[in-house]
């Protein structure tokens, strides 16, 4: 059997004293592309965290455990080229006087922007240079990634995730700020990377960003797993409705979902 991308069994996070994640279990494994669902304040952003190692759970017993790709113990270096991480936080720090090929390139050290202590190799600046051509940002390559609009930022912090060839492509809430061009292109983006075969686990309130390629849902509420199964059966009226508590009706078109 394939070792699953991350494995948790039962695990609860505290953050202060309030507890965000609540006795979870859940399995997604190498190659899948999974949607988790949810309002604001339900544990979906605690949950990322837990996957780069920036909130450990508390376990309980011997039954409660987290593995990512089989282990419990990781470097977090080691881990950051398994799993490549786009975050509202992250495009805070990237977002600078760093140009699209230095942002690009740090992803290979696990920093932001290169320093004088990289060594950087021609089969990094190689690497580098396809994945701005492959996301149509190189004209942008020697641009400031301060001075780009939103979705070319977020494109750029995109090809950063992928430089060393993650597992998973982890991207936590990536419409945030982006206008309907922007968050058009970007899910195009998402739509050719889920299509390569990097695995893609989508964090999100907004329906819409569920590209076509993602079958499976997780919804979640309150820092729990409320339901969890494929999309046609996870996206319903009823379903929505009880976890943002209010009336919702489902859409489906183009294999996009929209609620109304």
């Amino acid at each position: 059997m394939n070792t699953p991308l991350i494995e948790y069994n039962d695990i609860t996070v505290c953050r202060g004293e309030k507890v965000a994640l609540d006795s979870i279990t859940l399995s997604i494994a190498v190659g899948e592309h999974v949607a988790i669902l949810g309002p604001n304040g339900c544990g979906k952003s605690t949950l990322i965290k837990t996957m780069t190692r920036e909130c450990y759970p508390r376990l309980d017993g011997p039954g409660s455990w987290m593995r990512i790709m089989g282990r419990e113990i990781w470097n977090v270096f080691d881990l950051r080229a398994m799993l490549g991480i786009v975050s509202n936080d992250l495009m805070l720090s990237c977002t600078r006087d760093y140009s699209a090929r230095e942002i690009v390139l740090s992803g290979f050290f696990s920093s932001i922007g290169i320093w004088s202590n990289h060594h950087v190799t021609p089969q990094m600046e190689q690497r580098t240079n396809e994945l701005l051509e492959q996301f149509e940002i190189a004209h942008l390559t020697d641009r400031n990634t301060d001075e780009m609009s939103s979705g070319e930022a977020r494109r750029v912090l995109i090809a950063r995730a992928l430089v060393h060839e993650p597992k998973a492509l982890v991207l936590d809430e990536p419409t945030t700020s982006l206008d309907f061009h922007a968050t058009h292109e970007l899910r195009e983006t998402l739509r050719k990377v889920a299509q390569s075969g990097t695995s893609i686990v989508l964090v999100t309130h907004h329906l819409p960003d569920i590209i076509p390629e993602v079958d499976r849902v997780i919804l979640m509420k309150g820092g729990r797993v409320l339901s969890d199964g494929p999309k046609t059966q996870i996206l319903t009226s009823a379903a929505l409705s009880e976890v943002f508590a209010t009336e919702a009706e489902v859409v489906e078109r183009g294999g996009y979902y929209q609620v109304w």
